[in-house]
């Protein structure tokens, strides 16, 4: 099926982690170090946070403070009534390289990923951890073993779906009560684990490579791929029920719009550190799609 794709934002530099929040879509821009939100058709575009270290993965606390994950620096930033950022937790103690996206739940408690090498300096593939952040700022390994966790989701029965970019997989775990993960699964495999340890290489071994990611309400992912530019319905298992094209590269999604139908997309060229902060060619894309958006965020 063919589905008419429009761009509701453009002529920034690198988009990220889109969610749909109080019937707005929020999203970061890594090179402009801004989060921002807009209206359902893009417009009333605002800055709601700068974020000097580099924002990325958005969520919520119960009463309704924004929490930011700010990469380079290692830090979750919670912004105040007032709108002052300060320091929700500083997660330097278990990272060395970037901060990546993240999901938070219905009890605060945000789940966080991290690249686990120097992805930009093209530095040799590492498998890295999953980091929860309690609402007290107290943080835990929670999950070992991830290859470049990234975009994750929340299912309405508790359950936590990563998205593992250099993995070809999403894995899954229950949450328990106390936010530990347990009964690790593969949730969806596209192909196998490389062998490679070069970036470049592994990443010649992908077959599916998920990035940014939401749940539909038929228990479906939309997942952006990081390599092949596309965006693809996934069932559990790993068949893919619908694919879409946008034309260059797309990087994450979200489902979202006054009927939770509007699946929009993080669209640029590359991911690629320079050619991004040096040009404003990223996009904002609405596609609309059968199957409303469900779980978290």
């Amino acid at each position: 099926m063919a589905r008419e794709i429009k761009t509701v934002v453009k002529d920034l530099h690198y988009l990220e982690c889109p969610r749909w929040h109080e019937e707005r879509i929020w999203f970061v821009d890594f090179y402009s170090y801004k989060v921002y939100s807009a209206q359902e058709d893009g417009s009333d575009l605002r800055v709601e946070a700068e974020v000097p270290g580099q924002p990325s993965g958005l969520g919520w606390l119960p009463d309704g403070r924004l929490l930011i994950v700010s990469m380079r620096d290692h830090r979750i930033l919670r912004r105040e009534t007032d709108g002052e950022l300060v320091t929700h937790a500083d997660l330097g103690d278990h990272v060395t390289q970037h901060l990546n996206d993240m999901v938070v739940d219905e009890q605060g408690r945000a789940y966080v990923g991290n690249f686990g090498f120097d992805i930009m300096a093209g530095a040799d593939l590492a498998s890295t951890h999953l980091l929860r952040v309690d609402p007290d700022g107290t943080v835990a390994v929670v999950a070992e073993d991830l290859w470049f966790p990234n975009g994750s989701v929340i299912t309405p029965d508790g359950a936590l779906l990563v998205d593992e970019t250099c993995g070809n997989r999403i894995s899954a775990f229950d949450i328990a009560a106390d936010g530990s993960l347990t009964n690790r699964r593969t949730w969806a495999k596209f192909g196998e684990l490389t062998t490679h340890t070069a970036f470049g290489d592994a990443m010649s071994d992908a077959v599916l490579a998920p990035d940014g990611c939401c749940l539909d309400a038929e228990g479906a992912m939309w997942v952006a791929d990081a390599v092949f530019g596309r965006l693809v319905r996934v069932a559990e298992g790993g068949e893919i029920l619908e694919q879409i094209e946008p034309g260059g590269g797309v990087f994450a999604c979200m489902l979202g719009g006054s009927d939770g139908k509007t699946l929009y997309a993080c669209a640029a060229p590359d991911f690629f550190e320079e050619p991004r902060k040096a040009t404003t060619e990223a996009r904002l894309l609405a596609i609309r799609v059968d199957v409303p958006g469900a779980g978290l965020p």
